[in-house]
């Protein structure tokens, strides 16, 4: 009898034995986990970039990466404590999908890598003092917003040379203020009396565009953020039953019906982002990574919206466009 029980006690120190290198190769292999630090849903294209610098890499998700999302909703000041959760979590990698994500993030870890997105300048936002070696934990991309800020306003005279009083519509929940700098230094420039209007949902968004009416604003620009690009559906159909010429950052206004757009391809500046996110995954410091610049700047023209709106579109602006939209 005493032989079986130490059989039996000999079968399950050899099962635990077997299962315990078994045990250790499963914590080995665990997929490292992306924490997505977002201040609004991104749109599908954007993220279809990301994935894709990620497959650069040799990454794709489910397979040999994980990935967890941090939402704020559009709600700015949740991002510290949702930065935090993630850092609580141990998360691999941050991806900071907003210039206020990345300062939360930045706040909230020294130690975990970061990678933000953005469309202003890092070193003004204390990201970083050196673009080319940012050192410490955080590295990431802009796609010039605010260097073709001013380029707008002069796009938005061109297509509507009437217009002298121009709007600014912001969202005063967004680090922004470089597009009100960038503004109103152009409209001085050109002559033009540029008032600024505020927006952070879509009654206040509905209200904006009837203090706009009362004002007689005759073109009107839309500064830059996650929250106007989702809405740029909304926005677009505003401008038009108020009949103002809109110009906006990025493709998905026009897209979704306004009129036009200018500036850097977000969708790219999402991929540099995977790309860096995996090359991090891989082995390498953010703080070597250089903050780069998107160089894919792009004119987009919606000629139903300028038909709409009553506008005939400059010959010699249809042809700088890179797309117009029939």
């Amino acid at each position: 009898m005493a032989i079986r029980i130490r059989r039996r006690e000999l079968i399950v120190a050899l099962g635990g034995a077997a299962a315990w290198p078994l045990a250790a190769r499963a914590q080995q292999t665990a997929k490292p986990v992306i924490g997505l630090l977002i201040n609004s849903e991104k749109p599908q294209s954007y993220m279809k970039g990301f994935h894709a610098g990620l497959r650069e890499t040799g990454f794709v998700e489910g397979q040999n990466v994980a990935m967890e999302s941090a939402n704020a909703n559009n709600q700015t000041d949740r991002l510290p404590a949702l930065a935090s959760e993630l850092v609580r979590k141990q998360i691999t990698v941050i991806a900071a999908l907003s210039t206020a994500s990345g300062l939360a993030a930045k706040a909230a870890t020294a130690t975990i890598p970061i990678v933000f997105v953005g469309g202003a300048d890092p070193t003004k936002f204390g990201f970083t003092g050196n673009l080319n070696r940012p050192g410490g934990n955080i590295t990431g991309v802009t796609f010039l917003e605010e260097a073709t800020a001013a380029k707008r306003l002069e796009l938005l005279h061109e297509i509507a040379p009437n217009a002298g009083r121009i709007g600014l519509l912001v969202n005063p929940s967004v680090p922004t203020d470089y597009d009100t700098k960038e503004g109103l230094d152009a409209a001085r420039v050109l002559g033009l009396e540029l008032r600024v209007f505020s927006a952070s949902d879509e009654h206040e968004m509905d209200a904006a565009f009837a203090a706009m009416a009362q004002w007689q604003t005759g073109g009107l620009l839309i500064a830059g953020g996650n929250y106007f690009t989702i809405q740029s559906r909304r926005l677009s159909a505003l401008a038009l039953a108020h009949k103002v010429p809109a110009i906006f950052n990025v493709r998905d206004f026009p897209a979704a019906g306004g009129l036009m757009s200018y500036g850097g391809d977000p969708v790219d500046a999402y991929r540099i982002v995977g790309n860096y996110v995996g090359r991090i995954l891989k082995g390498e410091k953010p703080g070597e990574l250089p903050v780069q610049e998107t160089t894919k700047i792009e004119l987009i023209i919606n000629m139903k919206a300028a038909k709409a709106l009553g506008i005939t579109v400059p010959l010699s602006l249809l042809g700088r466009a890179d797309e117009v939209i029939e």
